[in-house]
């Protein structure tokens, strides 16, 4: 069973950066793809990056395309979401997940694994 714990949100002002963490145990982390996908109150969970097991290609919600950097460090079972220029918008719970087939797709249901979750608050 793999488990996934996301860290790293918090209250940040517009304009301004944040790092997600996401640590993964119990499972084999390099063979898997991952993904951060983001809920807000009263919407339903949406994509927001995936990565390849190797690094080698990812994949981002328009809405986040250039503000957005999605990483990972297979040695240390982490993937990391870098986000800059942010906007109240991206206000959102952020969920990390894991997809064994290792596509890397933007479906929740292409994913198998969920972490709990972490909050983002961008104030105005």
């Amino acid at each position: 069973q793999v488990q996934l714990v996301e860290s790293g949100g918090g209250l940040v002002q517009a304009g301004g950066s944040l790092r997600l963490s996401c640590a993964a145990s119990g499972g084999t982390f390099s063979n898997y793809a991952m993904g951060w996908f983001r809920q807000a109150p009263g919407k339903e969970r949406e994509f927001v990056a995936a990565i390849i097991w190797s690094g080698g290609r990812t994949n981002y919600a328009d809405s986040v395309k250039g503000r957005f950097t999605i990483s990972r460090d297979n040695a240390k079972n982490t993937v990391y979401l870098q986000m800059n220029s942010l906007k109240p918008e991206d206000t959102a719970v952020y969920y990390c997940a894991a997809d064994r087939y290792g596509l890397g797709y933007s479906r929740t249901y292409n994913y198998d694994y969920w972490g709990q979750g972490t909050q983002v608050t961008v104030s105005s």
